[in-house]
């Protein structure tokens, strides 16, 4: 069985498509408690670390994880994204230092895995004219590493959401001309919400509610709509200082409908600028239905009050896009394995 670490585990969205892609968690390291206790309860036998990465990070990660440097499979995992706040600068490793991705990259150097897999919001490509992007690459080659990136849309691969995530995956120098490696094939069909199990009037503990003048509002709005789809000073009346906004606004007083796949399901379902309303009834979709639509199956039980629950859903990696990856990734160590 193929050994990975997972750094930023959440709630087990990556770390649960690559153990269906074949990959054995040694450790996952979490500092989120609920979210920890998310990953501890569905996978008891998982090693997971609930604390600060930066303490982690300056361990004896090959006594901690009973691991020799270079044996690692994989690492694993994403930092959060306010991580690159002052990235770009100097373009090297102290330009980084302090954030979440200097402790990640620490790992890289402590550990020497054969390969690894960052993966990020869109919006790092392009963050600070690119020059950001450019810093992490130079690190992780400075580290050994051959790289491969992309950009991913979980629609494409058996997840019914329009989630576009920025993929990076390294080999370690050594073991290149013994692999090869391509990111996976679209899939040919595109899952949409009317292939989604959706609840009917889940109790409130599962799901917010909107407030009885938002909920007047979103019933005027018909499934796949949005606020243009309303009478102008009805939508002009509840959007208030977003009416003079410039843009489409095309997330404001929108309604999924069942011929569409989801938008990218958030942390909070309540936000007047990214609404997503349920296409059947007039509520936001539960946490449940959140964990649906990013392939988290329904056995996947998420601790915590319901706030949490709808987080650690939105700050996951769809698990079919995960798994997808992991497949690839898989297919190419077994290649460096067999060599």
């Amino acid at each position: 069985m193929l050994k990975s670490i997972e750094l930023f585990a959440g709630a087990g969205g990556l770390a649960l498509g690559l153990e269906q892609a074949g990959f054995e968690h040694i450790g996952l390291v979490e500092f989120d408690r609920s979210a920890a206790n998310t990953l501890i309860s569905n996978r008891p036998q998982w090693n997971v670390l609930c604390e600060d990465i930066a303490v982690t990070a300056q361990k004896d990660l090959e006594k901690e994880f009973n691991i020799k440097k270079g044996e690692l499979d994989l690492l694993s995992g994403g930092a959060p994204c306010q991580s690159f706040s002052y990235a770009g600068k100097r373009l090297g490793l102290q330009d980084v230092r302090g954030t979440m991705f200097y402790h990640y990259t620490t790992f890289l150097c402590k550990l020497q895995p054969k390969m690894f897999l960052f993966e990020n919001v869109r919006g790092l490509f392009t963050h600070n004219k690119g020059k950001t992007y450019q810093t992490i690459l130079n690190i992780f080659e400075e580290q050994g590493y051959k790289i491969f990136h992309t950009i991913l849309n979980a629609w494409d691969y058996g997840v019914p959401q329009k989630r576009e995530r920025l993929i990076t995956v390294g080999i370690r120098n050594d073991l290149v001309d013994k692999c090869s490696f391509e990111f996976p094939k679209k899939y040919e069909y595109r899952f949409v919400m009317k292939d989604v199990k959706l609840d009917t009037n889940p109790p409130k503990d599962e799901c917010e509610r909107y407030s009885e003048y938002k909920e007047k509002i979103f019933a005027l709005v018909p499934p796949g709509g949005y606020w243009r789809d309303i009478d102008a000073e009805i939508a002009k009346e509840y959007m208030k200082t977003c009416w003079e906004m410039g843009g489409g606004r095309t997330g404001i007083l929108r309604r999924i409908g069942l011929d569409e796949p989801s938008l990218t399901v958030l942390t909070n379902p309540g936000m007047k600028q990214t609404d997503r309303c349920h296409p059947i009834e007039v509520r936001p979709f539960s946490y449940r239905e959140n964990a649906r639509i990013q392939t988290f199956p329904d056995t996947w039980k998420f601790c915590g009050k319901l706030s949490e629950k709808y987080k650690q859903v939105g700050n996951a990696v769809p698990v079919n896009l995960a798994k997808e990856i992991g497949i690839v990734i898989k297919n190419t160590l077994e290649e460096i394995n067999d060599g």
